[in-house]
């Protein structure tokens, strides 16, 4: 047995067979001699997580620092990574995927009505969605003029491809509280469509909301 991992042929070392090989080709003792990072007098890394893996990974992560502290003289440092590594573990294998919100024309329209009432100037933004229209990511692209609020398709476009977004919904408010939708907005509508479809992105609505009402593009325009 050598006394120092260094000591160890290259291609036998653990941190050198991970990064030629992956985690996985590495056996429970060489996993942990990494985490120690190094042995003891008289004990190398490798040596050292044998001995502590008497009894297995299960009853190594009974342990606290103290307790590991002690055992076989390997200290506190050694013993609190090995505790903040099995802490890990447990709050990844607990870890329960947030649910997202699922996207609805109407939910979404009654709602961004009232969030409007308080707007003087139009505002233009966008829900990011995934492949089954659940809510990745909400941003406001544009702040504008009472009467104006353009964002160029490049900008919607950027955004959906940060997120990887299956699909858009673009929304805007109409200060006049009036939720009919614009020539502009017809035009605007269209041009991003047929923009994103490029990019196999789908543009899952348009909603234009006034102080009493809102407009889904999609019924307007049937795409």
């Amino acid at each position: 047995m050598h006394e120092l991992i260094a000591d160890m042929p290259i291609d036998e070392r653990p941190r050198e067979r991970m990064l030629t090989h992956g985690a996985t080709s590495l056996s429970d003792a060489e996993l942990l001699a990494i985490l120690l990072g190094s042995g003891i007098p008289g004990k190398n890394a490798i040596a050292l997580a044998r001995e502590l893996l008497h009894g297995g990974f299960t009853s190594l992560a009974q342990n606290n620092a103290e307790q590991l502290a002690k055992r076989g003289g390997i200290g506190m440092a050694k013993a609190t990574r090995i505790v903040s590594a099995f802490e890990i573990a447990r709050r990844v294998a607990n870890h329960k995927p947030e649910k997202r919100a699922l996207f609805d024309t109407d939910a979404f329209g009654r709602g961004f009505i009232t969030r409007s009432r308080a707007l003087s100037q139009e505002r233009l933004g966008a829900l990011l969605l995934d492949s089954r229209r659940h809510i990745l990511r909400e941003r406001e692209l544009f702040i504008g003029s009472v009467t104006r609020a353009l964002v160029s398709t490049r900008e919607v476009i950027r955004f959906a491809l940060d997120a990887n977004a299956a699909g858009v919904v673009l929304f805007h408010n109409h200060p006049s509280g009036d939720p009919a939708p614009s020539r502009e907005d017809y035009s605007y509508t269209k041009k991003m469509r047929d923009s994103l479809n490029l990019i196999d992105i789908e543009l899952v609505d348009h909603v234009i909301a006034g102080a009493n009402g809102y407009t889904s593009m999609k019924q307007k325009m049937s795409f």
